[in-house]
């Protein structure tokens, strides 16, 4: 059964026997992170977008490793410059890894790598990840759209990743209304607390969700699915 860890942020493990994934390790700049970049150990880095914040150490960890990126063909590419090895995607595509499948979703935000987010990303993506039988959504950075319904609708989601921080992303009465159109058995807030700018009391989130088990995780907990 796959295993999946909240670090911080928007960073997310998921293990699955000799199956590990990290999703946008923001980890040597991230004050809440529980552990250190260097101390992770994966086969697979996924990223949502160009953004400092969810690329974070992802070359560096995806070097170390000999793991692949998997990112929107734009992101994989400046990562292939970088020195990473990668697999390309893009919006609506899937691919089958040893580990099970990915696709990418649409996400509403923006992307742009560098300290100035200058260098083009492409546009920013959610991952629906299918391994050890479970389907993971983890949405990366986003504002609410209509088509989290359609997501949905063709995917049994048995947990969902869902933004609640607001300013950059949805805040909690967008999650809430995203949990309805994707209907997940469970769900995790994330991208909240890291900063004052996105301050939020993840209770209140919980608190308003309907037909879905919410857990909140601190940096460094997580659950099996």
């Amino acid at each position: 059964m796959p295993q999946v860890k909240f670090l911080g942020h928007s960073c997310v493990t998921i293990t699955e026997g000799e199956h590990k994934l990290i999703i946008d390790p923001f980890l040597s700049d991230n004050p809440k992170a529980p552990v250190k970049a260097s101390d992770v150990d994966v086969n697979y880095v996924l990223l949502t977008h160009g953004h400092g914040d969810h690329v974070g150490d992802a070359i560096a960890i995806a070097k170390r490793n000999k793991a692949t990126v998997i990112a929107n063909f734009e992101l994989a590419n400046l990562c292939a410059g970088e020195g990473a090895q990668i697999h390309p995607m893009h919006i609506g595509g899937s691919h089958k890894f040893d580990f099970g499948r990915v696709k990418l979703t649409i996400a509403h935000h923006g992307g742009g790598y560098g300290a100035d987010a200058s260098r083009y990303t492409g546009p920013p993506c959610g991952f629906l990840i299918t391994i050890g039988g479970a389907t993971i959504y983890h949405s990366g950075d986003t504002g609410l759209f209509y088509d989290m319904k359609l997501i949905g609708e063709m995917n049994r989601i048995d947990l969902a990743f869902l933004p609640i921080g607001d300013n950059f992303t949805m805040g909690v009465d967008d999650a809430v209304k995203a949990v309805e159109f994707l209907s997940p058995a469970k769900v995790v807030p994330f991208h909240y607390d890291t900063w004052d700018i996105i301050a939020e009391d993840p209770k209140n989130f919980a608190d308003r969700v309907k037909g879905a088990e919410v857990f909140i995780l601190k940096p460094g907990e997580g659950l099996t699915l």
